[in-house]
């Protein structure tokens, strides 16, 4: 299939996509807090610069775009059908890099829960509810 807009167009557009402050990202950090939850975001100096990060519980929430992280199953994975030898290798790429993030991640003695988009975007007060019991369990005891 030929893509409807031109090379320069589609890059423009492509490079609009932001990596972090996504509407679900932004979306959970808001019902998060809204529970008392305190959080720092993209922290820098943790691998992967994890996208909200409660370091009283030694937890860290990865939100990831299904397209982008490759959710299996999901019907936002989908994969161009232009350039696809070039999709493939970046997404094998970005599995690969959240593969050893998460593993750092573990090593270092965090807890790490991953919330797919498409689980927010279906259900967002389960999703928020899930996330909220999971810190919960792991509070630490002053």
């Amino acid at each position: 299939m030929i893509d409807v807009v031109d090379a320069a167009t589609r890059s423009r557009m492509m490079s609009g996509i932001r990596g972090k402050n996504t509407q679900p990202e932004v979306r959970l950090r808001s019902a998060l807090h809204r529970r008392g939850f305190r959080f720092r975001v993209n922290k820098v100096g943790l691998p992967g610069r994890p996208d909200i990060v409660l370091a009283s519980r030694r937890a860290v929430v990865l939100v990831h775009g299904c397209f982008w992280h490759r959710h299996d199953g999901c019907r936002f994975t989908t994969t161009p059908a232009t350039r696809r030898r070039f999709w493939t290798e970046k997404f094998g790429q970005n599995i690969e890099r959240d593969a050893r993030n998460l593993k750092e991640l573990e090593a270092l003695g965090w807890r790490v829960w991953i919330v797919w988009e498409c689980e927010i975007r279906k259900d967002f007060e389960d999703a928020v509810d899930r996330v909220a019991r999971w810190l919960d369990r792991g509070k630490s005891t002053p």
